[in-house]
Order: C-alpha cells, then structure tokens, then sequence
C-alpha cells in the first residue's frame, strides 16, 4: 500500500513547496498577470465599443447612401423629362420653321408661274401684234377694193397662220 498512499513527510514537503510557489506567484506574477488580462480586457471592450461604432457608421453612411442615391434618381428623372420636353420644344420648332419655309417656297414658286404667265402673255400679245402689222402690210400692198377679194385674202392668211 506504500504506493497508493503517500507518506507524511513527503505530503509535508509538498505542501511547503506548493504554498513556496503560491507565495511567490503572489508576489511576482500574479499582479503582472492580472494586469496584462485587466489590459487584455480592456483592449477586447475598445475592439467591441469600436466595432459597435463602426457598425453605427456604416448604417448611418448606409442611409446616406441610399438617400443620396435616392436624390440622384430624382435628378436623373427630372433631367430626362427636361430633355425630353426640349427634344419636343426643338421638333415642334423645326416643324413650324419647315412650314413656313415651305409656304415661302410654294409663295415664290406662284410668284415665279404668275411672272412666266405674265411674260407669256406679253409675248403672244407682241407675237398677235406682229401678225396684225404683217396683215396690215400685207393688205396695204395689195389694196384690195373688193369685198370678195378681201374674204379671199383673209382665208389665204388664215391658212398660213400655224397654231400650236
């Protein structure tokens, strides 16, 4: 049974030796290492506390965010109706600067018929005239005193007379 139970004096022993290393672990290493898990602590507390700020941070940056997003979308909204509504504003302009050049254009172009017409008549007006000085001529030299011979002389210049 010597080797199950211990004898006295090497209990003894043990405990002086024991309650040695307590004292000294008291003395010397106790403080430091309480202080480094006080440290230890205190560093794991400022790590949360800062995490907890951060995250406080990253919600309020979050909303801010999604706020200026959100005021980006109005602008982009109002800047397309904008745009829009000047693409409206520059066709409709477009389409009434169109018409009235049209209108300038089909004015001259009555303008430029009406002056052809105009020369036009002036010169068959010029062309009857020749014809009548030519008859006239015509009828001087020959002097006709007869009704008949006239009639004859104005059928004769009828069928010279070509018409278009």
């Amino acid at each position: 049974m010597d080797l199950i139970l211990p004898g006295s004096g090497l209990i003894i022993w043990q405990l002086i030796g024991f309650l040695a290393l307590l004292f000294l672990l008291t003395k010397f290493a106790w403080k430091p290492i309480l202080a480094a898990l006080d440290e230890r602590e205190k560093s794991i507390e400022d790590a949360l506390k800062s995490a907890e700020i951060a995250r406080n941070e990253m919600a309020n940056l979050k909303a801010e965010n999604e706020r200026i997003l959100h005021e980006a979308k109005i602008q982009r909204d109002e800047m397309l109706h904008k745009a829009t509504e000047h693409a409206k504003q520059i066709i409709e302009e477009a389409k009434e600067k169109a018409q009235q050049e049209g209108a300038i254009l089909l004015e001259n172009a009555r303008h430029a018929i009406q002056t052809e017409k105009k020369a036009a008549v002036e010169e068959v007006k010029v062309l009857v005239a020749t014809l009548s000085l030519d008859v006239a001529e015509k009828l001087i030299k020959k002097n006709y005193t007869t009704d008949a011979a006239q009639k004859a002389l104005v059928e004769e210049f009828v069928k010279d007379i070509k018409v278009n």
